[in-house]
């Protein structure tokens, strides 16, 4: 219950104070090598997605090599890792990601390595993926189209009429 003071404790004597301390415990961590090269190249943490809010409305293009999560409004091309579509958000313009997860509206074209669409998803527009999963109750008008490669555009060939010559008259 109760502990003595140390106010009426003897100090130590002069010759204790002299000596330096000694490491409670030298050999428990072992110093690092100076030829790790591990730590230098080592991955940065990952930094978490971008979040835009339900109530911020965007009129341009996004690019980055990041998670995106729209909750909002955006009106232009979106470029991204990873792509969240929240349930009140809308995208109008095309979306090109790794993995893009459809839970509001996109009007527009949607590329990606992978793609969902979940019971919420409201998609009008054309989807290429290499995969893609449709949950029960999702809205989508367009095509879809494989490709082992969704995220680069490829031209259109040319169309037959215009190679051929014209003849005078």
């Amino acid at each position: 219950m109760f502990s003595k003071s140390k106010i009426n404790e003897p100090a130590p004597k002069s010759a204790d104070m002299a000596k330096p301390a000694a490491p409670e415990t030298p050999s428990a961590v072992p110093p690092k090598p100076t030829t790790d090269f591990k730590a230098s190249t080592a991955p940065k943490a990952k930094p978490p997605a971008s979040i835009l809010s339900s109530d911020l409305h965007i009129s341009g293009n996004l690019k980055t090599t990041g998670d995106i999560q729209v909750e909002g409004t955006v009106e232009g091309d979106i470029r991204a890792h990873l792509l969240t579509v929240g349930e009140s958000a809308t995208i109008k313009g095309e979306v090109i990601a790794d993995d893009v997860v459809v839970n509001g509206r996109i009007v527009g074209r949607v590329r990606g390595l992978k793609v969902r669409l979940t019971s919420t998803a409201r998609v009008e527009g054309d989807i290429i993926h290499k995969t893609i999963a449709i949950e029960s109750g999702a809205h989508f008008e367009g095509s879809v189209q494989r490709q082992d490669d969704p995220l680069t555009k490829k031209k259109a060939a040319a169309p037959a009429q215009a190679a051929a010559p014209k003849a005078d008259a």
